[in-house]
């Protein structure tokens, strides 16, 4: 199960330095001109976790296996994408792949540093770049509406639904809102299966100069704003200050962090709030062999978390022994766990909570 965040935003604004240092590679090229990135770039990024650890030593693992996430790094769109500007639909296709935004903004001033728009104003830049977006889901809608319409005048009661919420989707477009302000209660799945790309989820991300990177900037304040008003995320990074840590030893990161006056770095929240975005949990085993973490969308049954580790887990599923992880670790470990009676047996209807510690029971 793969759940994929797409970087964004205009040129020249720290994209590619920031997936650089998310993957602690050099595979996407980072340089001061536009369209340096002609390929989408993809890594898989560890979700930092530190309960993993814990549950390690608790187990006596001798390995550890954290979850990821993968990450998409798009070229720079421009105004008129939706019209082929720039590299155009090339990009606003790869967008259309992936599962939620990731919206790098312009934070900082540096004169060396060219703007496609001539001047730093990340709110101008978040409206450029999603009125592109908003345009061509608006386009890829009005060809659909034909279509639809002839089938529900023919009496299918699916496409007259599907009808119904493209209609309303057309109308928030064209009143310069995004396509998700138009999805009601339940419609959800419905939604997704129409590719657009103002329908995923965003978070906007604040690159700023090294100065800001522990209490952000004007710049940043207003993304915050802005942010809190259309009901998104906003993450404040230095993304050249990311791409010295990436290339540290693990030992000397918490020096340098504590240096900066940061707890943890900007691209662990970059990750943990992508996560969050997408929905998303994690449940983990723990035995001897390894310690391991695994995703899940929130909501998930034990039998659909059981089928993430393997197809006949699902198939067979019996039952899942599951223990809470505050549990887990009050109690030393599995064995203290069931000794107190906090071991609990979980049929088929059970949710899968966040932290849970599962050993599943199958047959096959």
């Amino acid at each position: 199960m793969g759940f994929t965040c797409g970087i964004v935003g205009l040129p020249n604004v720290g994209k590619s330095t920031l997936f650089n240092a998310l993957t602690a590679t050099v595979a996407a090229q980072a340089a001061n001109y536009p369209f340096c990135t002609i390929e989408p770039n993809l890594g898989r990024v560890a979700v930092p976790d530190r309960r993993l650890e814990t549950l390690a030593r608790l187990a006596r693992s001798a390995r550890i296996v954290p979850t990821s996430l993968e990450f998409v790094d798009i070229a720079g769109l421009v105004r008129g994408a939706s019209k082929g500007e720039g590299l155009g639909n090339q990009f606003l296709a790869h967008i259309r792949e992936v599962d939620a935004i990731i919206h790098v903004l312009r934070c900082f001033d540096d004169p060396d540093v060219t703007h496609v728009e001539g001047s730093v104003d990340p709110v101008r830049d978040a409206e450029t770049v999603e009125t592109e977006l908003m345009l061509a889901d608006l386009e890829s809608l009005e060809r659909r509406l034909g279509t639809l319409t002839k089938r529900a005048r023919g009496g299918d009661r699916e496409s007259a639904a599907l009808l119904a919420l493209v209609e309303r989707m057309i109308a928030a477009l064209q009143e310069g809102r995004p396509a998700r302000a138009a999805i009601g209660p339940g419609e959800e799945a419905v939604a997704r299966t129409l590719g657009l790309m103002t329908t995923k989820p965003v978070l906007y991300v604040c690159n700023v100069e090294e100065a800001s990177a522990a209490s952000g900037n004007a710049h940043s304040a207003r993304v915050a704003e802005m942010a809190r008003a259309k009901g998104a995320g906003h993450v404040v990074v230095s993304a050249a200050i990311e791409a010295e840590i990436s290339q540290l030893p693990e030992a000397d990161k918490p020096a340098f962090l504590e240096g900066l006056g940061l707890a943890d770095s900007g691209l662990d929240r970059v990750i943990r709030a992508g996560y969050a975005l997408l929905g998303l949990i994690t449940f983990f085993t723990a035995g001897p062999k390894e310690a391991r973490a695994w995703t899940i969308v929130q909501g998930t049954k034990a039998p659909q978390a059981a089928g993430v580790i393997h197809g006949d887990f699902e198939r067979g599923f019996i039952a899942a022994e599951t223990i809470s992880y505050e549990d887990y670790v009050a109690f030393g470990g599995e064995q203290g766990a069931k000794e107190a009676g906090r071991m609990r047996i979980e049929g088929k209807d059970y949710v899968v909570r966040d932290g849970d510690v599962m050993l599943f029971r199958f047959n096959v």
